[in-house]
């Protein structure tokens, strides 16, 4: 597979325990977790790269970067 540079959406929580956690939704399977905001962002590169290199081809790899996340918000009674 050729390097090409591909963006994807990556979503972070803080856990109440301390650190953080990433998930990349256009790449079912692909998270990680660290014990700061910074070590996360690093670790999800390095996750993301794996999982990429992983597929079988390039065609699927251009199709989960053009894949769209929305993220919102929804009021319930509580």
């Amino acid at each position: 597979m050729s390097k090409n540079n591909l963006q994807f959406s990556v979503i972070y929580q803080q856990e109440i325990s301390g650190g953080f956690i990433a998930t990349v939704p256009a790449l079912p399977g692909c998270h990680t977790q660290g014990k700061d905001l910074k070590q996360t962002m690093f670790r999800i590169k390095e996750a993301i790269d794996l999982y990429l290199e992983s597929l079988n081809s390039e065609k699927l790899a251009l199709q989960a970067a053009k894949s769209q996340v929305l993220v919102g918000t929804i009021m319930v009674n509580g």
